[in-house]
């Protein structure tokens, strides 16, 4: 992507979302999540998807990069339950740091 779009983040009780709009899409990439953990101090990450004319640019990464990035600045974990994100953090151990086990 030469000129990526912004990534907004909605926030809304139990849960929110990241999200881009996709120029060439009707609709646009998101990493949705629902609050978890016994404080709420878990966000699992449900699910992730990306247009199909936008794939293979490396998006859905970059909304993952976005909450690892935010969990470290505001202290809360992450734990993948979306595939997408599961081979992410396999392929990230850096992120470590922010996973957390899916809450029971």
């Amino acid at each position: 992507m030469d000129n990526p779009a912004p990534i907004i983040r909605e926030e809304h009780e139990g849960g929110g979302a990241y999200t881009m709009a996709i120029e060439s899409a009707h609709r646009p990439a998101i990493l949705s999540w629902k609050a978890g953990g016994a404080d709420g101090d878990i966000r699992v990450v449900e699910h992730t998807f990306t247009p199909p004319k936008a794939r293979g640019q490396g998006i859905a990464l970059r909304l993952v990069e976005a909450i690892v990035a935010d969990a470290r600045e505001e202290g809360f974990r992450i734990a993948p339950q979306c595939p997408y994100v599961v081979r992410a953090f396999g392929k990230h151990p850096e992120w470590e740091d922010v996973r957390a086990p899916l809450p029971r």
